[in-house]
């Protein structure tokens, strides 16, 4: 009890603290005046967003692209390498990069040069191709897992993971961490209550059934409630990425990914990692960078240069538990698996992506740059004494309006400060750079430059400096 009350005097404090030091009524007017600044320099985006209207339900084809910064979306035209220009001409420095799907860069000129030839030859057949020899063993060699099977996106990836531990391990539930995401998985749309209780996650539209009934969720980087979790023996699987990113990236404390591991072996529960964002860590995922011993793993949105594909990749005792427990004849009724599911483009895109793209030089190239973005932010959030603070996982970062790293979900969760991140991504979007949506985030691909990272930081001081200005 004292522990909980400690964090929650914290929290309280620290935002507090952050919301002292900001004057909260120059923000919205400066938030006012920067929505009418993009609506000045964004009129084609707009006519195209009204026009829209009239056929794409909110003016867009996917409801979540009203959540910009600006009062309607951009309108894209073309994209090459870190940068991409909008209907109304103007230029961007690209640091959203798809929010993953594109950390390849845009159009990468090797996976063009390929996609194209397989355009040209065919894209689909429910048949494998030669490219898919290449893509398994090259699978094999980065994550260290024996047998890999493809996906259209990480969300089937993780679905077709959840049901094959299941369906091996007996057992009716699943465990996920709090404020956790995994696409849209049902399972993992839920989290803890203000009683402690398991339900839905705010927002989450018509689950069909309560999470409660098939999810456990616990807090990460608490060893104790997640040996409690799985101590009834009732939970196939652990669902995790190896460092929280979608609520924020949230670091594992010293030897708790091991102590994971441990726990799950100790109670015969499954472990996936899904490496969708964390593959920003290394071409082997932080998996291979730290040594990481999973039953299965799951990785979409950047493994086909921006084709739809994802991968899941097995042990050798969950593959022979697969192949004993599943009737050929009903393979393709198992729930698991898809028309376009390993089609010849997704393939083919792979095959170039891993071959040519996601190398060891890129992310040598990447990751010193994020770590000059995570410099440069640094210090200005010291030069104006803020209680803010950045992290970075590989060729990622992200800064937060609090003054110590969160060590799980809710604290990520009790961060977020709408005003502040609506007015630090529209200052950086008036001036010609995207930030990851929903978040602080910047991601790093091979032909982003010094002089991006630069750029950012330049505007990042500015947005600062307007923001405190007297």
């Amino acid at each position: 009890m004292s522990d909980s009350i400690s964090t929650k005097s914290s929290l309280h404090s620290e935002k507090s603290e952050k919301f002292s030091l900001i004057d909260r009524t120059r923000l919205k007017a400066l938030i006012k005046k920067e929505l009418a600044l993009f609506a000045e320099k964004h009129p084609q985006s707009k006519k195209l967003f009204e026009e829209a209207k009239a056929s794409l339900h909110q003016g867009v084809p996917m409801n979540w692209m009203i959540r910009w910064a600006g009062d309607f979306p951009i309108f894209v035209e073309a994209a090459s390498g870190a940068h991409f220009k909008d209907v109304d001409g103007h230029d961007y420095l690209d640091l959203c990069l798809g929010d993953t799907g594109a950390m390849t860069g845009h159009a990468p000129a090797a996976a063009i040069e390929a996609i194209t030839k397989r355009l040209q030859q065919g894209t689909t057949f429910m048949l494998p191709t030669a490219d898919a020899l290449f893509v398994g063993r090259e699978l094999q060699r980065r994550f260290g897992l024996p047998f890999w099977q493809i996906a259209m996106t990480a969300t089937d990836a993780n679905r077709f993971s959840i049901r094959i531990a299941r369906h091996i391990t007996g057992r009716p539930k699943i465990l996920v961490f709090n404020w956790c995401y995994h696409g849209t998985v049902d399972e993992t749309f839920t989290v803890l209550q203000p009683d402690g209780e398991v339900g839905p996650r705010p927002g989450n539209m018509g689950p069909p059934v309560n999470p409660s009934v098939t999810t456990k969720v616990v807090e990460f980087n608490d060893v104790e409630a997640l040996e409690q979790a799985l101590k009834d023996k009732d939970v196939a699987c652990i669902l995790a990425e190896p460092v929280m990113t979608n609520i924020g990236i949230v670091h594992p404390q010293p030897g708790y990914l091991k102590k994971m591991q441990d726990l799950a072996k100790k109670y015969g529960t499954l472990l996936i990692i899904d490496e969708t964002h964390t593959i920003c860590t290394g071409p082997g995922g932080y998996t291979k960078e730290h040594g990481l011993r999973p039953d299965m793993l799951t990785c979409g949105k950047p493994i086909a240069s921006g084709i739809p594909a994802a991968i899941y990749g097995m042990t050798l005792d969950v593959a022979q538990a697969i192949t004993s427990k599943t009737e050929v004849g009903q393979s393709d009724t198992s729930g698991i698996g898809g028309t376009l599911s390993g089609n010849a483009l997704a393939l083919a895109a792979m095959r170039v992506t891993l071959e040519k793209i996601l190398t060891e030089d890129a992310y040598h190239h990447t990751i010193p740059l994020a770590k000059r973005f995570t410099d440069g932010v640094e210090v200005v959030i010291k030069e104006n004494n803020l209680p803010w603070t950045i992290q970075q996982l590989g060729c990622r970062a992200e800064y937060w309006f609090r003054q110590s790293p969160p060590v799980n979900g809710a604290e990520a969760a009790a961060a977020i400060d709408a005003d502040l991140d609506h007015y630090m991504h529209l200052y950086a979007l008036n001036r010609g750079i995207l930030m990851t949506p929903f978040h602080n985030m910047a991601l790093i691909c091979p032909a982003t430059t010094e002089a991006d990272i630069d750029k950012h930081t330049a505007i990042f001081k500015e947005a600062v400096e307007t923001l405190l200005a007297k």
